[in-house]
């Protein structure tokens, strides 16, 4: 405990105390494989909505949250008004292949309620089945709920929920889904769920319990990125990292996402794989240019035909790799 006598409170002190406030009214736990995502600071729901509309591609899934949004802010002004609304539930199905927005859009549903005053807090939990189903009779209910609890408040966003229920015979997923259940009642006016994963795989997940039937009835797909998207995704991440292509480079950037794309399976990443080529072309453009002197920021800043790796074989281990994925 501090104590402090001479009743002023300097700037460092200040900043110190809203610090500890922070952290008293919003507690983090800290759960193994699982990741806590707390809101912006200074964050509304204009900024939220904002970012939604800068998000590439996501027509139907920019509609459709907006078209929540609207429905939320009505029911709002009429239970303000003493009028009957809608207990239409809050959470969703994100049926979809990866890298292709649904850990994003999760976190702006938080974002979204907690604005609305839907939910308190508006924070995401990231977990999947590892960090909810244990080795043990009875130890999958406490991992379970410890990841509830870190969610209550905001969102708790179950990434290939169907392997809950791939496990086979004595399986303990089944232990996890009666737990999720029962909490998600327990805590229905500030709890949300969102469970994504493969469209077929999450039908006969909801389909597999009738608890998750009634609940979970709102439903958001997602899609595989076009090429034209792809490339947009990659320009992106390159203009915010402080980097530009040249027109050669860009050519044979679009020479690789167009065969990838063509090339893809279930499992293709989408902007998950994109950002990993980022990543290597980066790596490829260090090496070419560390020896360089003076080294400019024109120099730093430009990626060249050089610096994106070979068409084929560059093709080749992608898909190999998300398939290994």
């Amino acid at each position: 405990m501090i104590v402090k006598a001479d009743n002023t409170i300097t700037e460092e002190e200040e900043v110190l105390l809203k610090e500890i406030a922070k952290k008293i009214n919003n507690p983090k736990v800290i759960v193994d494989a699982s990741t806590y995502n707390d809101i912006p600071e200074n964050d509304t729901l204009e900024i939220v909505l904002s970012e939604l509309h800068e998000l590439v591609d996501l027509d139907s899934i920019k509609k459709s949250v907006e078209d929540l949004t609207n429905f939320l802010k009505i029911q709002k002004v009429r239970k303000e008004k003493g009028l009957k609304t809608s207990n239409n539930s809050l959470h969703a199905v994100f049926m979809g292949p990866p890298g292709t927005g649904k850990t994003t859009v999760a976190r702006m549903l938080g974002r979204i309620y907690k604005h609305l005053g839907y939910l308190e807090k508006g924070h995401l939990v990231e977990t999947d089945r590892a960090g909810m189903v244990a080795g043990y009779v009875g130890q999958t209910a406490i991992k379970t709920d410890e990841i509830i609890t870190a969610a209550i408040g905001g969102v708790l966003f179950i990434d290939e929920a169907y392997s809950l229920t791939t496990g086979g015979f004595n399986d303990f997923g089944a232990e996890a889904i009666e737990t999720l259940l029962k909490r998600m009642e327990d805590h229905r006016e500030n709890l949300v769920i969102v469970v994504a994963g493969y469209p077929d795989e999450m039908e006969t997940f909801i389909q597999s319990n009738p608890g998750l039937q009634s609940r979970f009835n709102r439903y958001f797909e997602f899609d595989h990125f076009s090429i034209d998207s792809l490339a947009k995704i990659f320009k992106l991440i390159a203009k915010k990292n402080d980097f530009i292509l040249t027109e050669d480079a860009e050519d044979k950037l679009l020479a690789i996402l167009e065969r990838i794309h063509e090339k893809r399976h279930k499992g293709f990443g989408n902007a998950r794989t994109i950002r990993n080529l980022f990543e290597k072309i980066i790596e490829r453009q260090a090496n070419r240019i560390v020896s360089i002197t003076p080294v400019t920021e024109e120099v730093l800043m430009t990626l060249t035909e050089d610096d994106i790796p070979p068409i084929l074989k560059t093709v080749k281990e992608i898909i190999l790799f998300d398939e290994e994925e």
